[in-house]
């Protein structure tokens, strides 16, 4: 019996060769720059076998290219995204300049630091993010105010906000606390659009700093503000296992 052949769309070939994303992909397919099996192709569904099919941006073959894994500590005041169209600086600008093509996976606010991890891997990104696999992000964030087992049991319940959404965090404890300010970790299993700002926004409480430290069992370490580093074996199969089993779980 003949093997059915799986063909995919020439824009996310291209992804998942690792060369850029599908947006970035089909804006070269539109422009007449990619070429299958030698003819140029403006149509970004057009079907792709990976196994038999040359692509070529700008007459080079693209092939599969090594896969990129690697974690950033972001600082404050930079956004994730590779072109900011007000020209403010970018997460890029702390990634080493010889880098293939890479995407962050999911995304930090311009207020917000700590853990990003990119990767030219696109289905790997893809596991990561599911919502269905729930895997635990862990953030430390600084308020403005004394917080107490009554604020952090209102975190845990959850908040419906104005917008329609209903907010709620996996975890809360409080790491380290005074009279005006207080470290709030929090863990959360989903996200939505600023999901730790609007929860303390709608009990009232300023947000002053927010810092995220962990991605299910990969933890921020000690790794220092701005810099880079590849992911280790050891971290990149501790990442997968945890999605299986939360995959498992779910």
């Amino acid at each position: 019996m003949t093997e059915r052949v799986r063909k995919i769309g020439l824009a996310r070939a291209l992804s998942k060769l690792g060369y850029s994303s599908r947006t970035q992909a089909a804006e070269l397919i539109h422009a007449g720059r990619v070429s299958l099996n030698g003819r140029m192709r403006r149509d970004p569904e057009a079907p792709v076998n990976l196994k038999s099919d040359h692509i070529a941006v700008d007459g080079k073959r693209v092939a599969v290219g090594q896969k990129l894994y690697l974690v950033l500590n972001k600082p404050r005041g930079l956004i994730t995204t590779t072109v900011d169209e007000k020209g403010r600086n970018t997460v890029y600008s702390r990634l080493p300049r010889d880098l293939p093509w890479i995407a962050p996976v999911g995304r930090l606010d311009k207020a917000s630091e700590g853990l990003l991890l990119f990767t030219n891997d696109s289905e790997w990104a893809a596991r990561i993010l599911a919502p269905e696999t729930h895997l635990h992000k862990t953030y430390h964030v600084r308020v403005g105010a004394t917080v107490d087992e009554a604020v952090l049991a209102r975190l845990m319940e959850g908040i419906h906000t104005a917008e329609g959404d209903f907010l709620a965090v996996k975890d809360a404890r409080v790491v380290r606390g005074g009279d005006r300010r207080t470290w709030v970790e929090i863990v959360l299993d989903e996200g939505k659009n600023r999901h730790i700002r609007r929860m303390f926004e709608h009990l009232g409480l300023e947000v002053l700093r927010l810092v995220r430290i962990a991605i299910g069992p990969l933890t921020l370490g000690d790794l220092p503000k701005g810099a880079s580093r590849p992911l280790t074996k050891t971290e990149k199969r501790a990442l997968d296992e945890a999605v299986r089993a939360r995959g498992r779980s779910s």
